[in-house]
């Protein structure tokens, strides 16, 4: 499966947006998923106090790069890795998932259009399932 063209044009279109306010959106993302889903909490038990500017780094190279996700593969295995020794699974993607969505919108406000939110909601879903396949394999051989 590949993203649309109409979500690799807003996700490539709001990286400046991210640039700007990516460690805003992450830090209120972080507060929302351990607000409802505190269970999720343990899994960061080991991350950095910066942990949100790193995942904020992340989206942003995510987005400037949506259409040659090659150039992110050292990035992902290394994410995947991590998920892997802090023990993510696949069903907190989607706490994930929504935590960021609506962080993106409290943070953008009216920035973030439906148009803007489903792009990101298919872009963070369509690289949850790369991360989740990956992390399939290093679980069966850990």
């Amino acid at each position: 499966m590949a993203l649309s063209e109409k979500t690799i044009e807003i996700c490539k279109g709001t990286a400046p947006l991210l640039v700007e306010y990516g460690e805003a959106i992450t830090k209120k993302m972080y507060e929302n998923l351990f607000t409802n889903y505190p269970e999720t909490k343990a899994l960061f038990g080991d991350a950095p106090e910066d942990q949100h500017i790193k995942l904020a780094g992340a989206i942003v190279a995510y987005a400037a790069n949506i259409d040659k996700l090659n150039v992110l593969s050292n990035a992902i295995e290394g994410m995947a890795k991590r998920h892997v020794k802090t023990n993510v699974k696949p069903e907190h993607y989607p706490m994930v998932g929504v935590s960021l969505l609506q962080a993106i919108k409290d943070v953008l406000g009216d920035v973030a259009s439906d148009d803007v939110i489903e792009a990101w909601e298919e872009a963070y879903f369509f690289l949850g399932d790369i991360l989740i396949a990956k992390e399939k394999e290093l679980y069966a051989v850990a």
